[in-house]
């Protein structure tokens, strides 16, 4: 019978009993179904694994066609801004919190996932942002983000200023804690906390939500992802400032840097259960009311 995946890594959260308990019941199950496995190396070694089915994080997006990352949404973050590099797909087992991105149940994923094996499953591409920051014209470094890019001040509570521009279009000028500009998947993370707008995945769409703006007039803005966003600092601001991607990045941006966000070249191949729905997703992460009828 003809597999719809043959190589399958494991991705774990390290130093955590749970999610290795669950990376040893996936282990010992994927090899019974004669599937080759590869571990990441940073909880492959907790779990005793020998050392020729290790890999770091890049080879095992290289060689294996499916990869399955046991924690929460932010160790499926921090997997997917480097998996997104390469043509595997990825599925999460939800050993977290809120787990928007991690579907399988870690006590239960055996007959759901063998439908995914099977080749019965709803994929998805979920694109990822890339943010570059510019001195005098000059790159001075870079990152992507799967959630969320936000431009903030590094002290808590203190006003920074700005403008924004779109294609090279001035689109207002702003006093404020910051800004966040957020992919439809980070539309449910830190941006909907700070009042944004919940996009749905398949939107080719970037919002953008000011952060405790110095006016009641601004409004978060949804736009085309095939837009380019660029912030320029004022020489006005006092402090370092920072540029966040996904809370696990920091790029530092000086008064008069340039900021540059766009729409990411390769996406991330994301795949469900098939009896997956997001707006279910949404109803039970949310606390939203169930069907009257």
């Amino acid at each position: 019978m003809n597999k719809t995946f043959n190589t399958i890594g494991l991705i774990g959260k390290p130093n955590h009993a749970g999610a290795n308990a669950t990376l040893k019941k996936l282990d010992s199950f994927l090899d019974a179904l004669g599937y080759e496995v590869l571990i990441e190396q940073r909880v492959g070694f907790d779990m005793g694994v020998p050392e020729h089915r290790l890999v770091e994080l890049v080879d095992l997006g290289r060689q294996c066609d499916l990869a399955i990352v046991v924690g929460g949404d932010g160790n499926m973050l921090g997997a997917a801004r480097v998996l997104s590099r390469f043509d595997v797909a990825v599925i999460g087992v939800n050993r977290g919190n809120l787990g928007f991105l991690t579907d399988l149940d870690p006590h239960n994923f055996e007959a759901a996932l063998e439908q995914v094996l099977a080749g019965q499953y709803r994929q998805e591409t979920r694109f990822l942002l890339e943010v570059e920051v510019y001195r005098h014209e000059k790159l001075k470094s870079s990152n992507s983000a799967v959630n969320e890019a936000v431009l903030h001040a590094d002290k808590v509570a203190h006003m920074i200023e700005f403008e924004a521009f779109i294609n090279d279009d001035f689109v207002f000028s702003q006093k404020s804690d910051g800004l966040i500009v957020c992919t439809p998947t980070g539309s449910t993370a830190y941006s909907l906390s700070g009042g944004g707008p919940i996009l749905t995945p398949e939107l080719n769409a970037m919002a953008l939500v000011p952060m405790f703006p110095h006016t009641l007039s601004s409004r978060p803005l949804v736009v085309d992802a095939d837009n380019e966003i660029r912030l320029k600092l004022s020489l006005e601001n006092d402090d370092n400032l920072q540029i966040s991607c996904d809370s696990h990045i920091v790029l530092a941006v000086m008064p008069g840097d340039e900021v540059v966000i766009k729409k990411g070249d390769k996406p991330l191949r994301l795949i469900h259960p098939k009896d997956y729905s997001y707006y279910n997703v949404l109803r039970q992460k949310l606390n939203w009311g169930s069907r009257l009828y």
